[in-house]
């Protein structure tokens, strides 16, 4: 009899009074002790409210059936679809919204309801796929910082592909720890390739010096992301780096004057088709035909065969580094000894040549670095040290 008379009232009230009243019946139709034949005409009149031409109307009944499971799944259904104003509660956080509801949504959607399908806990494999698949920027952003997405490593690659320009993407992927070195490592290249056309929009360097300094950067950002990745995620990363033809002669030879035996091995078996066991069997060899002969199963130019020899009886002499940090850096009496070798040796190509003295620029310049930031560490200490004495 009350649902009856609230029927009869409600056509004639003002739009903030119906939205209170519907407020109160959505309430009582989820905790109230209604009877029967009650609780059907409730939610006969909640139905009808879905037709109210205010939107405060809607919004009020989304805001009560948002978070419960046991809100009427048609109404459910049909709040998600509303506007966004109406839609938005409902589709951060009703539990009966299927994950095929949500992936067309997203797919239909503008990109503020895609934002809050994006903020929804524990969103799934499928859903937030769909969203690094079409979403916008905005909800690609929501979905990388929502902690209880699940997302898939092609999905991190998409949005790469999609938004890494963006330095806000950018910014919030790289400071996750557990992103894939592949995906870390298509950051970077978006990156290098966003300063590059920078730098040439603004006339500051031609576009071949750009584009060198870009590729020098990625390569040294590359080996920073292998020093501190092992097992499948190495193999992972040397995929993607022959995927996208950054896993070069170049790239390889400083992975090996690196000291980075790991991303060498791993490298070498992804060019060659050798597992790795094998391939680290044949570097042990001393012969330099085991190793020619897998260098040229790697379709590596002939003209780096002695570089790489040397540098690998340089690293076997010295003994491979064993730190993130270490394993990333040019090691300079190794580049200044294969530097030496090719620059006597006729078969030496000039390019090689050209990306050994870089190499060798390079490697000085970092281990000056490294000792005037030692004397500056030192001269800080210095002081602290005569007062402890003297105390």
């Amino acid at each position: 009899m009350i649902v009856r008379q609230f029927i009869s009232w409600v056509r004639t009230a003002s739009a903030g009074v119906r939205a209170d009243a519907t407020r109160a019946l959505a309430q009582a139709w989820l905790v109230s002790d209604l009877s029967a034949e009650d609780r059907a005409a409730a939610e006969s009149a909640l139905l009808m409210l879905l037709d109210d031409p205010s939107p405060l109307v809607r919004q009020s009944m989304a805001e009560v059936f948002a978070r419960s499971a046991e809100a009427p799944a048609a109404i459910v259904q049909a709040l998600a679809v509303d506007q966004p104003s109406v839609a938005l509660a409902v589709l951060e956080h009703s539990p009966l919204l299927i994950d095929a509801d949500l992936v067309d949504i997203v797919a239909t959607g503008d990109s503020e309801t895609q934002c809050a399908i994006a903020r929804r806990i524990h969103l799934p494999a499928p859903v937030a796929a769909a969203i690094a698949e079409v979403g916008s920027a905005a909800a690609a952003l929501e979905l990388i910082e929502n902690a209880y997405a699940e997302l898939a490593p092609f999905s991190w690659d998409r949005i790469v592909e999609r938004h890494g320009r963006l330095a806000a993407i950018r910014e919030s992927m790289l400071v996750l720890e557990d992103l894939p070195a592949a995906t870390r490592a298509a950051l970077v290249a978006k990156l290098s390739e966003t300063l590059a056309q920078f730098v040439v929009v603004r006339n500051w360097l031609s576009p071949d010096r750009a584009e060198r300094i870009a590729s020098e950067a990625r390569d040294r950002s590359t080996l920073n992301i292998a020093a501190r990745s092992r097992g499948d995620e190495m193999r992972g990363l040397v995929q993607h780096l022959r995927a996208t033809s950054q896993l070069t002669a170049g790239l390889i030879l400083r992975a090996l004057l690196s000291g980075n035996l790991e991303l060498f091995d791993a490298a070498l078996s992804e060019l060659s088709g050798v597992p790795q066991p094998r391939v680290s069997a044949l570097l042990q060899d001393r012969g330099s035909a085991s190793l020619h002969a897998l260098l040229r199963r790697a379709g590596l130019p002939e003209s780096t065969f002695a570089a790489f020899r040397v540098a690998l009886e340089v690293c076997q002499e010295n003994g491979f580094v064993d730190t993130d940090d270490g394993a990333a850096r040019l090691r300079r009496k190794m580049v200044e000894r294969v530097l030496t070798h090719c620059a006597g040796d006729r078969e030496a190509a000039e390019p090689l040549l050209i990306l050994l003295r870089r190499f060798a620029t390079e490697s000085a310049r970092d281990e000056a670095r490294r000792f005037c930031d030692d004397l500056a560490a030192e001269e800080t200490l210095m002081p602290l040290h005569g007062e402890l004495i003297a105390a």
